[in-house]
């Protein structure tokens, strides 16, 4: 049915050369046409969801003063736990509550001559009344990486470039980010708003799904569900992938609404985006494509830069004011 979010078997992309050129085609419409789809066929073990789903749980589930010992406002790196309602988008607050985790890496020595971006790099905040979280998380990471790793080097094929043509912005030390969530359930009549109509900044977004129902995707035919699928990944465009092609990739505007009163909804977030002090290019596209490229869509309140860094950091602190007085006053 139009409108829908379709499955594709990933598989498909290492399978023979009829398989690998419908994969290419239904990536292709899929990443166009609404910008999200379902994985199939990643390989990523159920166990390992299982116990990435489960130890989410087991951290929301921590006494307050556990989770806050890791609170977001004490990381220059925007690392660690946000209470419900700390995060905004479009300056409303989310109902959620979340933990941030990003790559493992030793902050960058700062110098008079420092990106302010460069603070962004950093070692994650982990709960101590929860240690197995941080293997389990690193295996993730790891895992996420491979999978949109595939799916990249497929939409290279897809935008008439060799399968490794767009590795140069995100094969050493890429920036990503992997986001537990919960979303308490409440009185709708309140509001609505799990998280915001928002567009993803990274280049692909992978998200792993409990049982409840709440992702939303905006189409021409209005907001469609993207409902949890066992066995499969919702994967979108980012910005960044919309930047590169011009705008032939679509990064499309999605949304979570709030559980009812009553249930709650868990969702494993992860994003890869481009090096920090990568600039996204604009591919050269063959004719065909380039032809449908009718660049980037331009928002008046969300100015988009080329440049990874201030990209990213421009985003961080408008979606954390707190973090951003007490890390970054002098940009403020």
């Amino acid at each position: 049915m139009a409108g829908e979010v379709p499955v594709l078997d990933l598989s498909a992309f290492d399978a023979g050369e009829a398989q690998h050129a419908k994969f290419l085609g239904e990536l292709g419409e899929a990443a166009r046409d609404i910008g999200f789809f379902y994985v199939a066929g990643h390989g990523i073990a159920p166990a390992l969801q299982r116990d990435v789903i489960e130890l989410a749980r087991r951290f929301f589930a921590l006494p307050v003063a556990d989770k806050l010992s890791i609170e977001m406002v004490n990381s220059a790196h925007f690392r660690g736990y946000n209470r419900v309602a700390s995060e905004r988008t479009r300056g409303q607050p989310d109902w959620r509550e979340q933990i941030d985790i990003g790559a493992e890496r030793p902050a960058l020595e700062r110098t008079p001559g420092s990106p302010p971006w460069a603070r962004l790099q950093g070692p994650n905040q982990w709960p101590a009344a929860l240690p197995e979280l941080r293997a389990v998380m690193m295996r993730w990471q790891d895992a996420g990486i491979g999978l949109l790793a595939r799916v990249l080097r497929a939409l290279a094929e897809v935008l008439g470039q060799p399968d490794d043509g767009l590795e140069p912005l995100y094969l050493h030390e890429p920036h990503h980010l992997l986001k537990l969530i919960r979303y308490p359930g409440r009185d709708l009549a309140d509001a609505d708003q799990g998280v915001g109509a928002h567009k993803d900044s990274e280049l692909l977004t992978m998200l792993l799904q409990d049982d409840q129902r709440g992702l939303q995707v905006r189409t021409e035919h209005g907001w469609v569900d993207v409902p949890p699928i066992a066995g499969t990944f919702v994967v979108n465009i980012g910005e960044q992938l919309e930047l590169a092609s011009d705008g032939y990739l679509r990064a499309t505007v999605h949304r979570v609404v709030t559980p009812p009163a009553g249930r709650e909804r868990l969702s494993v977030a992860f994003f890869l985006g481009a090096r920090l002090d990568a600039t996204v290019p604009v591919l050269s596209l063959p004719p065909a494509l380039a032809a449908q490229a009718k660049g980037p869509e331009r928002d008046p309140e969300n100015a988009l830069f080329r440049e990874v860094g201030q990209n990213y950091l421009k985003g961080r602190l408008r979606s954390h004011p707190d973090v951003a007085r007490r890390h970054y006053p002098d940009l403020m």
